[in-house]
């Protein structure tokens, strides 16, 4: 039997999204998942629409939480609960392709992989494509991943059965950053890139990530805070980032016409 891989959502106010997201999970070619939801005290009908859902497939679950903790938060607990062998996650208005699961899944198996992730493509509010493509680079040391976040979350994998289970500490922003920086630094390893694009990112208009600046903040908070590195050298990092960002890492946002 195929390794099973458990899928982390985390939920708050998802209604025009979620259906397209969990749809493009069942439209997985690899059958063996699990679906963790957490509804971080949603207002509108996200819960209403997951439920449904969970009523009618036995592998997906959902969780609620009493307050409104965040997305780090939410998606540590559901990483608590998960079954598999490998942990991915697809935030509640991003999509996959339909291969994603089993190619990536193959991958990691023939490549002995601890950690791996994937190109993807750009998509608008609407789902339209930016025709933008996103690539992966071939392989990520701790080292190359401290100098900004290489890893679209919505692409990563990694192994519970050799890493144990990763989970994020309770940031605002950028917590997926330092989780998979725990995961290639606990695994020894490079962390794997897979060339071929097998999701599509929502680039959401009022999202922190979509303001370059003001997620520098951010960024200081995941050496300082998160890492726990000096002022000094945190700013030292952010020298780095910046030039790592802007005149490397935007190299491999390129145009393409999206399939």
């Amino acid at each position: 039997m195929k390794p099973l891989v458990s899928i982390i959502t985390p939920l708050y106010n998802s209604e025009k999204f979620i259906v397209q997201t969990i749809n493009s999970i069942l439209n997985q070619t690899y059958t063996n998942w699990e679906l963790i939801l957490v509804d971080d005290c949603s207002t509108d009908a996200t819960l209403q629409i997951v439920e449904e859902y969970t009523k009618q497939y036995s592998n997906m679950y959902l969780l609620k939480n009493q307050v409104n903790f965040g997305a780090a938060i939410s998606r540590n607990k559901a990483i608590l609960q998960a079954n598999g062998k490998f942990i991915a996650f697809l935030d509640a208005d991003d999509l996959w392709i339909s291969n994603k699961l089993e190619f990536q899944v193959d991958f990691m198996q023939q490549h002995n992989c601890d950690v791996s992730y994937t190109s993807y493509y750009q998509i608008d509010e609407n789902g339209n494509p930016l025709n933008k493509l996103v690539k992966a680079l071939p392989k990520l040391s701790y080292n190359k991943y401290l100098k900004t976040n290489y890893i679209g979350n919505l692409t990563g994998m990694y192994n519970v059965a050799t890493l144990g289970k990763i989970t994020s500490p309770n940031l605002r922003k950028r917590q997926d950053w330092l989780l998979w920086l725990s995961a290639i630094k606990k695994s020894g390893k490079p962390a794997l890139g897979i060339s071929k694009p097998l999701a599509y990112y929502r680039v959401r208009s009022n999202s922190i990530s979509s303001n370059k600046i003001r997620l520098l903040k951010y960024n200081f908070l995941v050496y300082k805070k998160g890492l726990g590195f000096s002022y000094v050298k945190s700013i030292y990092y952010m020298c780095l980032f910046v030039w790592e960002q802007f005149f490397i890492k935007s190299k491999l946002i390129v145009a393409t016409t999206q399939t």
